[in-house]
């Protein structure tokens, strides 16, 4: 990968139709607390300081997260986390001297430490080094070719050095990786267009970025001088000349602080595939939703016996005790006269919603996969990132993401059995096996929080699995582990399902289904799940409202 090598010195800077998927939502296991190097060597007592301090960081509380980087740096003062979180407690008190301090120390011990690289280059960046900021970006883009964030602040400094072409190299690779989360880089790919001479384009990526930020003052000034350029408007808004940026760097240095108890968004990263390895994505999409078409024509019903591990997660992002339950689980799927996809689930009737934990009821794990029926894709946009490989063999990596202008038909929520319906857009991954077509994993994420039901996180992965339907000689794929990680009203929460003894219902037969062959795959490899409410009962019922859900159209 080509980087951004400086030749000159140029400082510009519901119930919907279909009754599917509600309020639950699984994930894989979080990733450590920080991308360190090497694994952690804290003692339990200090993991907890240092949850406690990059808590209070997140919500902006520096003066709280100081007791705690103090009684941490007595006891670890060369810890490659606790000297990071000291850099960001000093960029947040404006000390831009001790962070770049802390952060260079984090990189003698960890040189490919991604936070400490993006910021560090940052910081300098900030003092108008826009060179010597580009080292460290482009050993932050070696070291995760993946990250947007690398990308998106490595097309800031080659832009501010005038090397137009690699800034907007960087800067279309950051909204290719970042989707939605890379926005922010749009105005820095239009000034970069604006001074290549590719005035139209530029006009249209701060179109497209003001359609979703309009109070943007800059941008909005930014696009009327364009216009002006191209003979469009009168004359020039004043402060914005057309060769000048904004002094502060294109992202904030808290926004890379991670969650120590919430998997990584879906759009954080891109895992890895194979290079070189052509994709097809349309016979992909007419294979796996031809999967999807068998499974519904070969299975009417089908139980299980499902295993819930729920931790409550308090505010520095430590779990409870695990509170552990089993019941016996029925899903019905069927054709309503409109010819459209119902799908209906229910559990044991002393399992109702109110009585799980924190009265959230996870539930719509066989809804999710019809994200991909033929029926449905319309709603989506997809596209092909590459082969994975996984320890179950290749696997097509599809990124799925609602389209603005489709309805938002797979996933609702609804505060209580008669209140309000709020439809949610989700975005996600599927990786899809090369030789069958099936899915043998798949993840979502919302694709923003929904502040009128304070929902800030719904994150879900499903791995699924291989069981055999004896008498046909059938074989489904089926959920066999998901976990689920969600923060609604200031609870949040981590949830594993697991499911055993299937029996499968066809039209006209019954045959219990053999337990699912034993592969190699790691429980944290790929893993997950969604939610919908029986048709009986509310999908939560907590005190003072719960969460339900609705359904795909």
């Amino acid at each position: 990968m080509v980087g951004c090598v400086p030749n000159r010195l140029f400082l510009i800077l519901i119930f919907v139709h279909l009754f599917l998927l509600s309020s639950g939502v699984l994930a894989q296991r979080p990733v450590p607390l920080l991308p360190s190097e090497a694994p952690p060597v804290l003692a339990p007592k200090l993991q907890k300081e240092l949850g406690k301090a990059l808590e209070a960081l997140r919500v902006e509380k520096p003066a709280d997260a100081r007791s705690h980087l103090d009684v941490l740096h007595r006891s670890a003062p060369d810890d490659v986390d606790v000297n990071f979180l000291f850099g960001i407690y000093s960029a947040e008190m404006n000390d831009w001297v001790h962070a770049k301090s802390y952060w260079k120390k984090v990189l003698d011990r960890a040189p490919s430490h991604l936070s400490a690289l993006l910021s560090l280059g940052q910081a300098i960046m900030r003092e108008d080094r826009s060179a010597e900021a580009a080292q460290y970006l482009n050993r932050a883009v070696e070291a995760e070719p993946t990250s947007w964030r690398a990308h998106a602040l490595l097309a800031d400094a080659c832009l501010r050095q005038g090397l137009l072409d690699e800034s907007i190299k960087h800067a279309d690779r950051a909204l290719e990786l970042g989707h939605g989360q890379a926005e922010i880089v749009q105005p820095v790919l239009a000034q970069a267009l604006h001074l290549h001479g590719e005035l139209e384009r530029a006009v249209q990526v701060l179109r497209a970025y003001l359609q979703d930020h309009p109070a943007d003052a800059s941008a909005t000034k930014q696009l009327e001088n364009f216009r002006v350029s191209l003979g469009l408007a009168d004359e020039p808004l004043p402060t914005l000349g057309s060769a000048s940026l904004s002094p502060q760097p294109v992202l904030a240095t808290s926004a890379l602080l991670p969650s120590n108890w919430l998997p990584p968004d879906i759009d954080e990263r891109v895992p890895p595939v194979e290079p070189g390895v052509a994709c097809n994505l349309e016979e992909v999409m007419e294979k796996s939703g031809m999967r999807i078409q068998e499974f519904i024509a070969n299975v009417d019903q089908f139980t299980a016996t499902e295993a819930v591990a729920h931790e409550s997660v308090n505010k520095w992002g430590f779990p409870s005790h695990p509170t552990k339950f089993e019941f016996n689980y029925l899903v019905s799927i069927k054709k309503n006269r409109l010819g459209l996809l119902t799908v209906d689930e229910y559990r044991d009737s002393h399992y109702l919603p109110a009585k799980f934990p924190d009265g959230i009821a996870t539930t719509g794990l066989p809804a999710l996969v019809l994200i991909f029926h033929p029926s449905y894709v319309q709603n989506f946009k997809f596209s092909c990132e590459g082969l994975a490989r996984t320890k179950a063999g290749p696997a097509w990596q599809i990124y799925f993401r609602q389209r603005p202008d489709k309805p938002n038909t797979i996933r609702t929520y609804q505060i209580g059995a008669d209140g309000p319906v709020y439809p949610v857009a989700l975005k996600g991954r599927a990786w899809i096996a090369a030789d069958t077509f099936q899915i043998v994993r798949l993840e979502t994420d919302l694709i923003d929080p929904l502040p009128a039901i304070r929902l800030v996180a719904d994150h879900a992965a499903i791995e699924y699995g291989p069981v055999h339907f004896e008498a046909p000689n059938l074989h489904m794929w089926l959920p066999q582990i998901a976990e689920v990680h969600y923060d609604w009203r200031g609870r949040r929460s981590h949830r594993r399902h697991s499911f055993r003894n299937y029996l499968l219902f066809s039209v006209d037969e019954k045959q219990r289904i053999s337990a699912p062959k034993a592969d190699s795959r790691d429980d944290n490899e790929m893993t997950g799940e969604e939610s919908k409410p029986a048709a009986s009962e509310p999908t939560a019922a907590a005190p003072g409202g719960g969460i339900a859900g609705g359904g795909i159209a």
